[in-house]
């Protein structure tokens, strides 16, 4: 019986062929977001993190809540909380690294690469392809020479030697033997390449340096709460111990996903399956209306079937079977899309943006759902009209021919056009304030011009780099070399690059200026070399600038910005004023020599977009391995890039380059999430208004169909070619604003729930509300000016007739 009605609607399919593709199309648009769009909260959301009981694993942190902040774990207090806990088997933990690797025979490359204590692995449950992990032993004081590599860096830079073990390589400028390879796709904590042992790295790291990202595993039947507790036990003990730096510090618990996923992720994902699920009902409702409109004229050929003996029941699942037969019929069309979709999402992120952990595809859980989502929909547009064509009079309906009393149902099409439109005016809205958001992100302003900087990172390793200013020297040379290549206008090294970070963060004491007790103020501080400001493009404000002969020496003067400028001298003159670093042991007082325009060179910060307190002070105060350099460029800044690596090279034939980008690019990295979010919804967005139009032509066209003998009457007692497009244009306006009536009430809701991701745009903005409803009334307008125009070509005479 089953395969009887299968092969009765794959027939009717085949000889409906115009009704069948535009609905096949309807729900494969609608079932291929959807299924896009659920392989992304897959990866993102439910799929476990791959490690054995993930739940068991919690991310082990600090927090000071009468100061509000958070952070990692010093290395002191972790050795304390590990010796004195009973609800974690071990509580290991890592400090990322950016790492120099060279060996004789290869440029020497810079990897981001971490520390981690020799039990981090164990305690994740992961352990290497080839070799073995750390030991007791490796991760002691004294210890460490060891290395392990990730796998994609094994296989590139080694080409998956598989003698690999036992071979030596320089890591930043120590010599590492290689003891074991990780899996493939391990990159624990954030696409990390390589890792050395920990305490040799952070031994000497005071107590209140808390920069360790920890993790512990519960033992068995030990809960949460229970190890809270514990951790917060022994954290008030330390206060209690070391006042200086514990007081007011407690312990902060979470699990791996809470720690890995910033809690907007997890609402913009949220927000995307709730946009393709309004899609899929906006197809569903066509689908439904395109049903509602054929049960007219197959009212009597089902009044025939009655007649025939065919019960209620027996009429009503052939209908429900064709209507799964042309939702399954859709799946392909669904995964195809959903294939390119999850691709070309892929495609738009950065690939060292996106945690290794984070990884979507059509799965076989994607599969399984879009099969749901088949029949779910199937019998969502399916069973109503089904119902609604087998009920009713069945006498009348062989008397009312082909015409049926289907246009006593119009108020149930007009009604789904109406939810149509109110659903895509919400996907719209959100779309647009996410569009809206990557322009205003595109617009911030930086205090300086990025477009004409090209910036790059250099280490500095080894013996070489040992005595005393020996690389303040190599710097100094390598800016010689880079401003005397042709187009540069100007060039600084500093631990600082604008937009990616670097510098310090210390706190400050003012001269003369008494501070209380815990009423620490910190400022963003860096060493620069003369022409900083000259590469930026922007001038001193007041004050002077470094002279050459300052920008070299061991000279305590300071730049600071307006912001510091106003903050620690509000009623006295900043320029001539001192300050010195708290916990600095010279206790040299920096002298202020002149005040510099607010720049925001940590980068773009939707969340808090005020400039911090800054000042720079010459290189020599700052002298790192890792120095960053950024170049001035008359023209395109890409060009210098190959004459900027020479001239490094020619300073230092062993230095390795990394990091090679222009301003620009980094500027765009920070925020291009937003981008990937607005394309996303744009998507949604543009789909739902397609197929909520398709919706309003067809009900409007149906409906001139069934008035075709009212538009005669009309015609034939005077009424213009004007009067039938107003009469029918009408109707679909009416409808569509309808719909907008209930979208602006409904829009709200959502883009309340996005409002933390906005930036300079109110998630009630009127703009994006007015633009969206104007521009689906221009939609209602096309879409009903089809089937108006079709009226107004409606004989009277062969109207008349046919009534």
């Amino acid at each position: 019986m089953l395969l009887q009605d299968i092969r009765y609607a794959l027939r009717r399919l085949w000889h409906s062929k115009g009704f069948a593709l535009v609905a096949i199309l309807c729900l494969g648009f609608g079932i291929g977001l959807n299924t896009t769009i659920f392989s992304v909260t897959d990866g993102v959301l439910l799929r476990p993190y791959p490690y054995p009981d993930p739940d068991r694993l919690l991310v082990v942190g600090e927090q000071n809540q009468r100061a509000g902040n958070q952070s990692g774990l010093s290395y002191l207090d972790m050795r304390d909380w590990k010796n004195a806990n009973t609800s974690f088997t071990t509580i290991a933990a890592s400090a990322s690294r950016n790492m120099t690797v060279s060996d004789p025979g290869q440029d020497p490359e810079r990897f981001q690469g971490a520390a981690v204590s020799w039990d981090l692995f164990p305690t994740l449950g992961t352990f290497p392809v080839i070799g073995h992990g750390f030991r007791p032993e490796d991760d002691q004081s004294g210890g460490g020479g060891v290395v392990l590599l990730g796998f994609s860096l094994w296989t590139t830079r080694y080409q998956a030697d598989p003698n690999i073990l036992g071979r030596v390589l320089t890591v930043n400028g120590q010599p590492h033997t290689v003891i074991g390879v990780m899996p493939d796709g391990f990159a624990f904590p954030n696409n990390q390449r390589l890792w050395i042992a920990l305490t040799p790295e952070v031994e000497k790291n005071p107590r209140d340096a808390r920069g360790l990202f920890a993790v512990g595993r519960l033992k068995p039947a030990v809960t949460t709460e229970r190890a809270t507790e514990e951790l917060t036990s022994i954290a008030a003990g330390l206060a209690n111990q070391y006042a200086t730096t514990n007081e007011g510090w407690s312990v902060r618990i979470r699990t791996l996903r809470e720690a890995f996923l910033p809690a907007e992720v997890s609402t913009v994902v949220y927000l995307m399956m709730a946009g393709v699920t309004l899609v899929l009902f906006i197809a569903c409702s066509n689908v439904a209306n395109l049903l509602l409109a054929r049960a007219g004229a197959r009212r009597r050929e089902i009044s025939v079937r009655a007649a025939l003996g065919a019960g209620r029941g027996r009429i009503v699942r052939q209908l429900v079977t064709e209507s799964v037969v042309l939702s399954l019929v859709s799946v392909p069309l669904g995964i195809l899309l959903a294939e390119a979709g999850t691709r070309m999402i892929a495609a738009g992120m950065p690939p060292d943006q996106v945690p290794y952990y984070i990884r979507w595809d059509v799965s076989w859980r994607s599969l399984v759902y879009t099969f749901v989502v088949a029949i779910t929909t199937a019998l969502l547009f399916g069973l109503f009209p089904a119902l609604q064509v087998s009920r009713g009079n069945l006498h009348e309906s062989l008397k009312e021919g082909t015409r049926g009393n289907s246009a006593s149902k119009s108020w149930l099409r007009s009604t789904l056009v109406v939810v149509q439109v109110s659903l895509a005016l919400v996907s719209l809205v959100i779309a647009l304030l996410f569009v809206r958001t990557f322009s205003n992100l595109d617009g911030y302003q930086l205090g300086f011009d990025p477009a004409p900087l090209m910036t790059m990172r250099f280490y500095m390793a080894g013996a070489t780099y040992d005595p005393a200013d020996a690389k303040k020297q190599r710097v100094q040379d390598i800016l010689d070399r880079v401003e005397a290549l042709p187009g540069v206008k100007a060039a600084f090294a500093s631990t600082l690059v604008p937009i990616s970070g670097g510098g310090g963060g210390p706190n400050v004491i003012i001269d003369g200026r008494p501070r209380p007790p815990g009423a620490a103020e910190s400022i963003s501080f860096a060493g620069v070399t003369p022409h900083f400001f000259q590469t930026l493009g922007v001038p001193i404000a007041r004050g002077r600038n470094f002279t050459d002969a300052e920008g070299w020496a061991h000279l305590p003067v300071a730049i600071v910005n307006e912001v510091m400028a106003k903050r620690f001298w509000p009623t006295s003159e900043p320029v001539g004023g001192r300050f010195r670093l708290e916990g600095d042991a010279t206790g040299e007082w920096y002298t202020v020599i002149g005040i510099a325009p607010d720049l925001k060179l940590d980068g773009i910060n939707p969340d808090n977009d005020a400039p911090r307190a800054a000042a720079f002070v010459p290189y020599a105060y700052q002298q790192t391995l890792n120095t960053g350099l950024t170049i001035r460029v008359d023209g395109d800044p890409k060009s210098i890039t190959a004459a900027a690596r020479a001239a490094l090279h020619a300073s230092d034939p062993n230095m390795p380059i990394s990091f090679v980008r222009t301003v620009q690019d980094i500027r765009r990295l920070s925020f291009w999430e937003y981008g990937l979010y607005g394309w996303i919804f744009a998507t949604i967005g543009v789909v739902g208004l397609l197929l909520a139009s398709v919706g309003v032509y067809g009900v409007l066209s149906y409906s001139v169909t069934q008035r075709t003998q009212e538009i005669g009457v009309r015609v034939a007692l005077g009424a213009s070619r004007r009067q039938v497009l107003q009469l029918v244009i009408g109707h679909g306006v009416l409808l569509v604003g309808i719909g907008i009536a209930f979208g602006v009430v409904l829009a709200p809701i959502g883009t309340y729930l996005a409002r933390s991701l906005f930036y300079k745009v109110s998630p009630f903005d009127p703009v994006s509300f007015g633009g969206v409803a104007v521009l689906l009334l221009g939609v209602a307008f096309v879409a009903s000016y089809l089937p108006a125009l079709r009226a107004t070509r409606v004989n009277p005479v062969e109207a008349l007739r046919g009534e």
